[in-house]
């Protein structure tokens, strides 16, 4: 990253670490320091291009290319007055065509502010719009507000929701471990002072762990099936039980001989041999030879 330096005491980064650059409305930088000796006063003269200033219109640099820095605090200011959505366009006769046309009217604002093109027209135009639409960017403006603090609450509501979560892992995870220590600390115990040999302890906790488990289960599966219960309301219906029927699909050709006849008739000879995993998920030579002959007869009258 270049070195950041400010252009009126020429202090760079590099000579001082915590050098903190404030940019302007105009898109010029000073050091923290420029700032404060030239604005002692209420307002000054920018050191570069003499534009009348005030200390609050200053603030720290976020972007290190200055052009970009100027960009988004033009257009931060410009979206607060063209802020019309494209709900705001239903009434036009094409919306989405007169949504797209106020956009690209705004982007040309922003490009020529930013860009110092026609800026005495442009601002003329914005004060203009700002002064006709004056009740209706309020009123956007609030809207926009109140959805942002809904946003925002219910962001915070996720947020203590996540923690909560988070903490309740962690304190299960602490009593699991508490509890594996206990247990073994209790089978060391066992072990150390035991009269029966060591497989006869390890069997014994062994047995006692599985016993837990089973208690555990049921206790969940209690629980699980009172909620269900609770929340599901059980009134059913009795319907016709389901019966299968193979599909009758014309082929447009000689009818496919059976699956005893494939086999009696020697059709597997040239078939590879299904392996016991295939035949367990059901797969038969005879499938492979119905295929293909299906393929070979169908719509052979067409």
């Amino acid at each position: 990253m270049a070195e950041q330096e400010c252009p009126r005491c020429k202090t760079t980064s590099y000579r001082n670490p915590n050098l903190k650059l404030l940019v302007n409305v105009c898109g010029h930088k000073l050091c923290q320091t420029c700032v404060d000796v030239l604005f002692t006063r209420p307002s000054a003269a920018c050191p570069e291009c003499s534009t009348p200033l005030r200390r609050s219109d200053f603030r720290i640099q976020q972007f290190e290319d200055a052009f970009v820095e100027r960009e988004v605090d033009v257009r931060k200011k410009i979206v607060k007055i063209f802020n019309k959505r494209e709900e705001d366009f239903s009434d036009f006769e094409d919306p989405l065509r007169a949504y797209n046309d106020y956009l690209e009217d705004v982007e040309v604002i922003i490009f020529n502010l930013v860009n110092k093109v026609d800026v005495e027209a442009t601002r003329k135009r914005v004060d203009k719009y700002k002064r006709d639409h004056d009740a209706a960017i309020k009123k956007i403006n609030s809207k926009i507000s109140h959805e942002n603090e809904k946003l925002k609450l219910q962001m915070e509501v996720e947020l203590k929701e996540s923690e909560e979560r988070r903490r309740k892992f962690e304190l299960e995870e602490e009593l699991e471990k508490k509890a594996k220590n206990k247990e073994k600390d209790a089978l060391i115990d066992d072990l150390i002072h035991a009269n029966t040999s060591a497989d006869e302890v390890l069997a014994r906790h062994h047995m006692t762990k599985l016993q837990v488990k089973k208690e555990e289960e049921k206790k969940s599966m209690f629980f699980q099936g009172k909620s269900k219960s609770q929340n599901v309301n059980v009134n059913t219906k009795s319907a016709p039980l389901y019966k299968y029927e193979p599909l009758d699909l014309p082929c447009f050709g000689p009818a496919l001989p059976t699956d005893r006849e494939i086999i009696s008739q020697g059709y597997t000879k040239n078939i590879r041999q299904a392996s016991a995993s295939e035949r367990a998920a059901g797969y038969t030579e005879s499938i492979a030879c119905q295929r293909a002959l299906s393929e070979a007869f169908n719509g052979l009258f067409c």
